[in-house]
């Protein structure tokens, strides 16, 4: 018989074991940190994984140029355009706006809402508005190293504001919500200021495919009240111009019709008294004057008759005003623009 062979044996790699389980380790830690720091962007998917947003909020998105990052961010708040009634509601006094937009922004993604305005004189209000609110939603978002930044940023540009439209509800929220005044001054200056510092539009661009957008609906939109408020200004100021010129030409006519009547009674006495002579010598004196007068008669009438017509154009200017402040007040309750 012939000797039986033994087999012989693999042989295995040795001291890989310890590099292999780094590797895991390194690839789970290298999980965590995409997870941690993509976890909003997780939660915005998955909030928004089957939301559908409605036209007219699609449109308003497009409308100010957001974008996709930013529209996430504006959908998750579910921002819904509102009838006045629901406004009232959703948007209580104290949680309303201080500036030109009609909406509120409630935080924990809570919602956005927007005032349907039906006035086609308001266009664009609805478009600052939704602005507006995103930028404070977007606010929320940055840490605390970015809000330190963006926050200087926003204070030192507002120390070069000459707006005082501007100026006068950044000041109103000072007194009304002093803790959210910056968080006001990110949402303001992004949608209603045309001219930023650089820094400031470089931030912005994080957010906005074209801010001038935004910006251009804002101007619009106040351009209404403006134009009529300078309206009124431009006619009372020349209304009281009016009134100087009546009242002057008034207190003339007054001295001239006690001297017209002083000469009148003497030249009456020269008739009565046969005083031919001396009654010619005032014939063409008193009627200079009596012509000056009349002719002062007609410019005061002439004078009122323009105050009175411009009186009623200035009042529909103020009814015109009137009109737009109403459309803006849901159920009679006064908002602040």
């Amino acid at each position: 018989m012939q000797q039986q062979k033994n087999n012989k044996k693999y042989k295995t790699n040795r001291g890989n074991s310890g590099f292999s389980g780094l590797i895991g380790i390194v690839l789970i830690a290298l999980v965590a940190f995409l997870l941690y720091s993509n976890a909003q962007n997780i939660r915005d998917w998955w909030i928004l994984r089957n939301y559908q947003a409605p036209v007219e909020i699609s449109t308003l998105a497009e409308q100010i140029s957001l974008n996709n990052k930013s529209r996430n961010i504006f959908y998750v708040n579910k921002p819904t355009l509102t009838s006045s009634e629901a406004f009232t509601s959703a948007c209580p006094s104290g949680v309303k706006e201080q500036t030109i937009v009609l909406g509120c922004y409630h935080g924990n993604q809570r919602g956005i809402y927007i005032l349907d305005v039906q006035d086609p004189r308001l266009s664009g209000v609805e478009e600052v508005t939704a602005g507006h609110e995103f930028l404070h939603a977007a606010y929320d978002r940055l840490s605390s190293s970015e809000r330190l930044k963006v926050d200087k940023l926003l204070t030192d540009f507002y120390a070069t504001i000459t707006d005082q439209r501007i100026i006068d509800t950044i000041e109103s929220y000072k007194i009304s919500e002093p803790n959210d005044v910056v968080n006001e001054m990110h949402s303001i200056f992004g949608t209603e200021i045309a001219n930023l510092s650089p820094e400031l539009e470089q931030y912005y661009k994080r957010y906005f495919f074209n801010r001038a957008l935004v910006v251009g609906f804002s101007e619009k939109y106040q351009s209404e009240f403006t134009s009529r408020k300078t309206k009124i200004a431009t006619a009372d100021a020349q209304l009281q111009a009016y009134k100087q010129q009546i009242d002057s030409l008034e207190a003339q006519l007054k001295q001239q019709l006690a001297s017209i009547e002083a000469q009148d009674s003497q030249m009456s006495i020269y008739r009565s008294n046969g005083n031919i002579s001396a009654y010619n010598s005032m014939v063409t004196p008193y009627n200079n004057l009596v012509y000056d007068y009349n002719n002062k008669i007609n410019r005061v009438q002439s004078l009122i008759d323009s105050y009175n017509n411009l009186v009623n154009t200035r009042n529909n200017y103020a009814l015109e005003q009137g009109q737009l402040i109403k459309s803006l007040q849901p159920q009679s309750q006064k908002i602040n623009n």
